[in-house]
């Protein structure tokens, strides 16, 4: 998720407190992905600017979330323009209002898919591609096409089948503000009294930081066990809203000290004054691993230009860029990054993740679970 844009404007007042003991899932109205260039009737965000386009084949069209392109200093912007000063083909972004979920729709329906490729995949979604499609190809084999694909960190690997490539990652773990709490450190310590009403997290069924929360406490506590340790959080009075940027709002007007985020916040908050308001705290020497990935649509009819633009990608220089530009780490071996980086970026002691073959068939079970026991109280 591209947070850089946001916390440049960020504003504050997520409203309302959840009451001792009851869980209310809050919904602002607001969303990881809030910002648009131009809006078609079927709710599909556009963004197009310079660049040279070859009548023949067209632009290629990079389905992705609306906050990855469109203004200066994001990740597509730079991407952009990099591609469109070597190449002849004109990248144009699309942000689909539905994500991954418009073309499994269109897919079913037999509707033409109208980009070639996708950006911001992660497991969990292309778990829900599979099981939706299971006699359907939707993305194609694409790492044999991509000679560099062998440069990504095996640990971020998602896909069995070659089809997603992981270009960046995150690590989810608390932020919280150092000037009114210390960091719990272990899983059991957040839920006891010594932090009753102070954490903040996310809606497992609307936020990608809420649902990799979600996971890492059922890696934490078993499939068995991560219902009874949600239930000690709402008894703790946990607020949960219904992504991450209200949620971040509520943390930064200091509704309360603990959010649920990402171990890179001090690469934007690193002012002298912002670092001890801005500390990331593992639990258990964890932080849960949530990478990002693109895939190709396997009705493309610019498979190799697509091939081309995913490798690069993953170019040293590009994976910088993207890593800078995101507020995350790259996903290759090979890529440096700046000096603030080793200062003020964390990777936990342990990362965790789930697997593909380990969400595969449970973790829409698990999430309609913990949203039937958890988001409905």
């Amino acid at each position: 998720m591209k947070r850089r844009e946001y916390l440049t404007s960020v504003g504050v007042g997520a409203v309302g407190l959840a009451t001792a003991g009851c869980l209310q899932v809050e919904n602002s109205g607001g969303g990881d992905t809030t910002t648009s260039e131009t809006t078609s009737g079927d709710g599909t965000t556009t963004a197009t600017t310079g660049g040279t386009t070859s009548q023949s084949s067209g632009p290629l069209r990079v389905a992705t979330y609306d906050s990855f392109f469109g203004d200066e200093g994001t990740a597509g912007d730079w991407l952009k323009t990099a591609w469109e000063a070597e190449h002849d083909t004109e990248v144009r972004f699309t942000a689909p209002s539905n994500g991954v979920n418009e073309f499994i729709q269109r897919k079913k329906q037999g509707v033409d898919i109208d980009a070639d490729l996708f950006v911001g995949l992660n497991t969990g979604e292309l778990v829900r591609v599979d099981e939706n499609l299971p006699n359907a190809t939707l993305f194609d084999d694409l790492a044999g096409d991509v000679a560099n694909a062998g440069d990504i960190k095996d640990s971020l690997r998602i896909d069995p089948q070659n089809r997603a490539l992981p270009y960046d990652t995150g690590y989810i773990s608390l932020v919280y503000d150092g000037t009114k709490v210390e960091n719990p450190g272990t899983f059991e310590a957040l839920a006891s009294d010594a932090y009753r009403g102070d954490l903040l997290a996310q809606n497992a069924q609307t936020s990608d930081p809420g649902r990799a929360f979600l996971l890492w406490t059922i890696h934490e506590f078993g499939e068995d066990g991560y219902l009874d340790y949600w239930d000690t959080l709402v008894d703790n009075d946990v607020r949960v809203l219904d992504d991450w940027q209200p949620a971040y709002d509520a943390f930064l007007a200091g509704e309360r000290p603990i959010v649920v985020s990402y171990s890179t916040d001090q690469v934007y908050y690193n002012g002298e004054d912002e670092i001890p308001r801005h500390q990331v705290g593992f639990l258990n020497d964890e932080g849960y691993a949530n990478p990002e990935a693109f895939a190709r649509f396997a009705d493309t009819d610019k498979p190799d230009i697509a091939a081309q633009f995913a490798e690069f990608m993953l170019t040293d220089e590009a994976q910088r860029n993207i890593a800078v530009n995101n507020v995350q780490f790259p996903a290759t071996t090979t890529a440096t990054l700046p000096e603030e980086y080793a200062k003020y970026a964390y990777e936990p002691p342990e990362p965790v993740t789930f697997t593909y073959d380990e969400l595969a068939g449970n973790v829409g079970e698990w999430t309609e679970a913990w949203a039937q026991q958890i988001a409905s109280n």
